[in-house]
C-alpha cells in the first residue's frame, strides 16, 4: 500500500468511536426497536387503546388507534380532536425516531460523514420532545375529561422515550463538540468504509428478518399456558409441560401426528427426489438458438411462480370440477357422459401435489442454474469443442459439473427444510375426500390452532418442527463440509 493510501485509509477511519457514540448508537437501536413493541406504546393513553397497538401502528392507523372507542368518542365522552392529536404526535415521534437513525447509520462514515451526521440524531430528539410534549397534552386532556369510560393510562413508553430522547440529545450535544474540535480535519467529501456500506444496505433485509423471523418466537409461550382466544396468560393459567406431555400421552393425538408427518415426508421426498428437474430445464433451456423463443418459454414458465395459490386452484376448477374443461370436452364433444369431480378425488393426491408444485415453480427454479450456466468461463466448452465433443458431451462434461456445487447447496437446504411444506397450497386443495393424504405438517398447525382453537397444542408441534428443521440444517452443513469442504451456513 502506498502512503497516499495510508494517508486515505486513515482518514476514512474517521475521528475514532467514543464511548458517548456507543452510547449515542445504543439509544437510537433501542428506540427504533421500541416502535415496534406495543409494550412501549407512549400513545396508550388510555387503557382503552388496544394493548397490541405499537407506535408504528398508532402513526400509520387512526382505526387501530380509535377501533375500541369509537362509541365513547360518539357519545361525547372524550373528544375526537385528542385522538386526532394523538395520532399527530405519534407521526411527529417516528420522524424523529428515523432522523435519529440516519444519524446512527451516517455515524458509520469517515469524520465529514459524522461531522453532518451528528445533526439528525440532535434534530430527532428535539422532534422527538415535541411528539412526546404532544402525547401528554392529550393524556391531561383524557385526565381533565373523568369520564370512567375512558380511564386515562399514563404509559411506560412515555418515560422510555423521554429517558432515550435526552440520552440522544446529551450524546449528540458532546460528540458534536468533539467532532468540531476536528473540523480543520475533515475530508473533502463524506465516505464510509466499505464493510459498513454493505451493513446498511442488507440492515433494512436484516430489520425484516427479525420483525417476521425472530419477533414471532415470543409467541412460543403460549405452550405453556391454558389458553384459549381473548385470554389473557396470566400465572392462574400457567400448565408448565402439560401440552408437551399431552402430544405424547394422547392416542388421537399420536395418529394425526403419524398421518401428517407421512404425508410431509413423501411430499418432502418426491420434491428432493426429482430437485435435478430445475437443472435440466435449465440447461435445455439455454441451448434453444432462437432466443425469442427461449425468452417466450421461460416467460411462460416463471409466470405460474407469481400466481398465488388461490389463483390456481381457481385454473384447477376451471378444468377440472364438474362443469369445467374437461368434463365440457367429454360431453359436448366427443359425446360421453361425465360429470367426474376430479378435485374431490382423493387417489395419488402426492403426485398431484408435486405435478402442480411443478408446475408453478419450475421456472423461477431454473433461474439460478441460468445465472450459474451463464457465469462458466467459455474456455471450457472451447476447450471441448477442440477435444471434439459435439453438444450432449459439452452438457455432460462441463455444464452438469460446473452446476454441481450449485445443485448439492440447494439439495441440502431442501433437505434441511423436510418438514416445511408451506401450507397455501394443501390449504386451498384440501376437502372432506382428501385431507387424509394432503394434510401435512404446517396446515395440521394452522388448523389445530385456527380451526380447532387448540392454540396452545399447535404452539407445542411448531415448536418441535422449528427445533427439528434447525437440527437438520446443521445436519445438512456437517455434511456438505465433509463431502464438498464447504459449509452452506
Amino acid at each position: 500500500m502506498t502512503s497516499t493510501e495510508t494517508k486515505n485509509a486513515a482518514k476514512l477511519k474517521g475521528a475514532g468511536t467514543s464511548k458517548f457514540m456507543l452510547l449515542n448508537r445504543v439509544a437510537i437501536i433501542i428506540a427504533c426497536a421500541a416502535t415496534f413493541y406495543p409494550g412501549l406504546n407512549p400513545g396508550r393513553v388510555t387503557s382503552e387503546i388496544s394493548r397490541y397497538t405499537s407506535l408504528l401502528t398508532a402513526s400509520i392507523s387512526y382505526d387501530s388507534l380509535v377501533g375500541n372507542i369509537s362509541r365513547a368518542l360518539k357519545k361525547g365522552w372524550v373528544s375526537e380532536s385528542t385522538f386526532q392529536l394523538l395520532m399527530a404526535a405519534s407521526i411527529i415521534l417516528l420522524v424523529g425516531v428515523i432522523l435519529c437513525a440516519v444519524g446512527g447509520c451516517m455515524s458509520a462514515g469517515n469524520n465529514r460523514m459524522r461531522y453532518v451526521g451528528i445533526r439528525f440524531p440532535l434534530a430527532g430528539s428535539v422532534v422527538m420532545a415535541g411528539g412526546l410534549s404532544g402525547i401528554y397534552v392529550c393524556y391531561t386532556q383524557i385526565v381533565a375529561a373523568n369520564t370512567s369510560k375512558v380511564p386515562a393510562n399514563f404509559p411506560t413508553g412515555f418515560i422510555v422515550f423521554a429517558v432515550l430522547a435526552a440520552v440522544i440529545l446529551l450524546t449528540s450535544l458532546v460528540e458534536m463538540k468533539r467532532i468540531g474540535t476536528l473540523k480543520n480535519q475533515l475530508e473533502p467529501k463524506m465516505e464510509m468504509q466499505e464493510k459498513y456500506h454493505l451493513f446498511l444496505l442488507f440492515l433494512p433485509i436484516l430489520a425484516l428478518a427479525f420483525v417476521f423471523s425472530y419477533l414471532p418466537l415470543w409467541g412460543w409461550r403460549y405452550a405453556f399456558f391454558d389458553y384459549t382466544a381473548g385470554s389473557e396468560l396470566t400465572m392462574d393459567n400457567f400448565v408448565g409441560f402439560k401440552w408437551f406431555t399431552y402430544l405424547f400421552q394422547n392416542s388421537a393425538t399420536r395418529s394425526d401426528i403419524l398421518r401428517v408427518i407421512k404425508n410431509t415426508l413423501a411430499l418432502s421426498g418426491i420434491g428432493i427426489v426429482t430437485s435435478w428437474l430445475p437443472m435440466i430445464f435449465a440447461i435445455f433451456l439455454t441451448q434453444i438458438n432462437s432466443k425469442g423463443f427461449r425468452r417466450v418459454v421461460q416467460t411462460c414458465t416463471t409466470v405460474p411462480n407469481f400466481l398465488g395459490w388461490v389463483i390456481v386452484y381457481a385454473v384447477a376448477l376451471a378444468i377440472f370440477s364438474t362443469d369445467g374443461f374437461i368434463n365440457s370436452f367429454l360431453n359436448n364433444i366427443l359425446g360421453i357422459a361425465s360429470n367426474t369431480n376430479y378435485l374431490m378425488d382423493s387417489s395419488h393426491m402426492w403426485l398431484k401435489m408435486w405435478l402442480w408444485g411443478t408446475w408453478k415453480g419450475l421456472g423461477w427454479s431454473s433461474i439460478i442454474y441460468i445465472s450459474s450456466i451463464t457465469g462458466i468461463d467459455p474456455v471450457l466448452y472451447e476447450a471441448a469443442t477442440m477435444d471434439g465433443a459435439g453438444r450432449f458431451a459439452k452438457i455432460w462434461n462441463v455444464t452438469i459439473p460446473q452446476l454441481m456445487p450449485t445443485f448439492f447447496v440447494l439439495l441440502l437446504m431442501s433437505i434441511a427444510n423436510v418438514l416445511s411444506n408451506g401450507l397455501d397450497q394443501y390449504l386451498v386443495f384440501s376437502n372432506a375426500s382428501n385431507m387424509s393424504s394432503v394434510e401435512v405438517l404446517d396446515l395440521y398447525v394452522y388448523n389445530l390452532g385456527i380451526g380447532n382453537g387448540q392454540i396452545p397444542l399447535s404452539t407445542v408441534v411448531g415448536m418441535f418442527k422449528s427445533v427439528i428443521s434447525v437440527t437438520l440444517l446443521f445436519g445438512a452443513n456437517k455434511v456438505s463440509k465433509a463431502l464438498r469442504g464447504e459449509s452452506i451456513i
